[in-house]
């Protein structure tokens, strides 16, 4: 398990240490684990066949964050119908079988599982960018404004300060041409999981029952730099929220 560093001792913060910076990094990351996890042997093997510094083609790419219950499985469905898209989702399908298995492990570990995925799906992007625009459900800063959150403790303020490494996108990974957060009141967020009777992931019951993890995981998403996420208010009708992401879509991205 990660412990903090002793004040005034060497070496990188916990926060760094979750987070592989690389691609390389996750492969030394997976491979230490290979052996007492099959799992991680099956996930290296598809992250070695994921060529380097992926580039996308055409057609843009748009990526779709939050927290779970703020609309984004609707709001990226009706996206990818509008546009007549391409819609891909992290982790992707062909890992997401072992998420169970990561999730009761180490941080560090489950932190590359879910690192991995994003270099994996960069592979499914650059494919997909060639032929239509891509839609995703969740992309890199799920996974890291999760991790700082969980590595974190106490207030918001408390997070690694704005402008740190921690916020930004590994020069390795596929960039997206627009990243868009879906916030909705904390009240509301709630009801609609209630609504839904789905089982929580460990993460999500954690988000509903402490705020503070739930501040700090918003707020990580908001000090993401290039890209940065350009926050939606999800609260109204889908009509609205659809009409509102399809205007940012046309501002900033070219067909």
């Amino acid at each position: 398990m990660l412990r903090r560093c002793a004040p005034g001792s060497p070496g990188p913060r916990p926060v760094v240490r979750a987070l592989p910076p690389s691609a390389s990094a996750l492969r030394h990351r997976l491979r230490q684990c290979a052996e007492r996890i099959p799992e991680a042997e099956a996930v290296l093997d598809l992250l070695e066949k994921c060529p380097e510094h992926q580039k996308k083609g055409h057609f843009p790419v748009i990526v779709f964050e939050g927290l779970d219950a703020t609309g984004k499985t609707t709001v990226t469905q009706a996206v990818k119908d509008t546009l007549n898209g391409i819609l891909l989702r992290s982790p992707p399908a062909c890992i997401n079988q072992w998420r169970t298995v990561f999730d009761d492990e180490p941080s560090p570990i489950k932190r590359a599982f879910y690192a991995a995925g994003n270099y994996i799906l960069a592979s499914e992007i650059a494919k997909a960018s060639t032929q239509a625009p891509v839609i995703i459900d969740r992309y890199w800063h799920s996974t890291a404004a999760y991790t700082i959150a969980t590595e974190t403790n106490g207030k918001v303020q408390d997070l690694p300060p704005a402008h740190d490494e921690v916020y930004r996108w590994p020069e390795d990974l596929l960039k997206p041409d627009l990243v868009l957060l879906l916030t909705v009141d904390p009240d509301e967020r709630v009801r609609r999981l209630q609504h839904r009777g789905l089982e929580k992931t460990k993460e999500e019951a954690e988000l509903e029952a402490n705020s503070l993890f739930r501040q700090r995981v918003e707020e990580s998403y908001r000090r993401m730099v290039n890209p940065a996420c350009r926050e939606i208010d999800a609260s109204p009708s889908k009509e609205e929220v659809l009409k509102t992401v399809l205007q940012l879509i046309k501002k900033h991205c070219t067909f």
